[in-house]
């Protein structure tokens, strides 16, 4: 008897303006069976967006109850306001399911899913150089010269990790990046530990007379 394929759990990290969104959008259009985690949150519903689809959202109270309870692989709080968290059960069910599950999340976030998860595919996007990421950072346009300081000297902290994860993907050209990951990705299905139910039946058949 065949069993369904336990989706894989993919961590997609680095640093701000390597371009993570765009490249996991672009992982995700071509790839049907992988799609991002839903997190939840305790910001308000924004127009049009649906709970359970969109975000779970949640009370603050509820949010700590679930940090106390363990209900999250990682959990962060934006600015001092309002908190955001990959729900453990969730991402589970949907593994469980065949569904693979891509999370694109911070290094803290991240490392903290390698020692709930050790199974999770860990891919570090990086820019080609650091001048290149400061010139992305300057063209979006949208942040004051002191934030993108900030941000800078935050990426070259959070590209100090890139030895703890398991693959690294430089973002030059984003076809190549985003092939890159689909390698990756084809390689870590072939793993001999994600094809147990194969090796059972083969051995199974094994003592079958012929």
């Amino acid at each position: 008897m065949s069993h369904m394929r336990k989706g894989l759990l993919l961590v997609l990290s680095g640093p701000s303006g390597v371009g993570k969104g765009t490249v996991g959008k672009a992982l995700m259009a071509r790839n049907p069976n992988i799609r991002f985690s839903v997190s939840c949150t305790t910001r308000a519903p924004r127009p049009g967006e649906v709970d359970g689809l969109h975000y779970f959202f949640k009370t603050e109270e509820e949010f700590r109850r679930m940090i106390d309870e363990g209900a999250f692989l990682e959990h962060t709080r934006v600015f001092g306001a309002n908190y955001y968290g990959t729900p453990r059960a969730y991402v589970e069910q949907q593994l469980c399911a065949g569904q693979d599950i891509l999370l694109d999340i911070d290094v803290q976030g991240a490392l903290n899913v390698k020692r709930l998860c050790p199974e999770a595919v860990m891919m570090f996007l990086a820019p080609p150089s650091m001048s290149v990421l400061k010139s992305r950072l300057v063209g979006r346009g949208t942040e004051s010269s002191e934030a993108v300081e900030r941000r800078f000297h935050e990426a070259y902290g959070e590209l100090g990790h890139m030895g703890e994860y398991e693959y690294l993907v430089i973002n030059d050209v984003l076809d190549k990046a985003v092939t890159e990951l689909e390698q990756i990705i084809a390689a870590e299905r072939l793993r001999v530990c994600r094809n147990e139910d194969f090796i059972v039946k083969f051995h199974a058949e094994g003592g079958q007379p012929l």
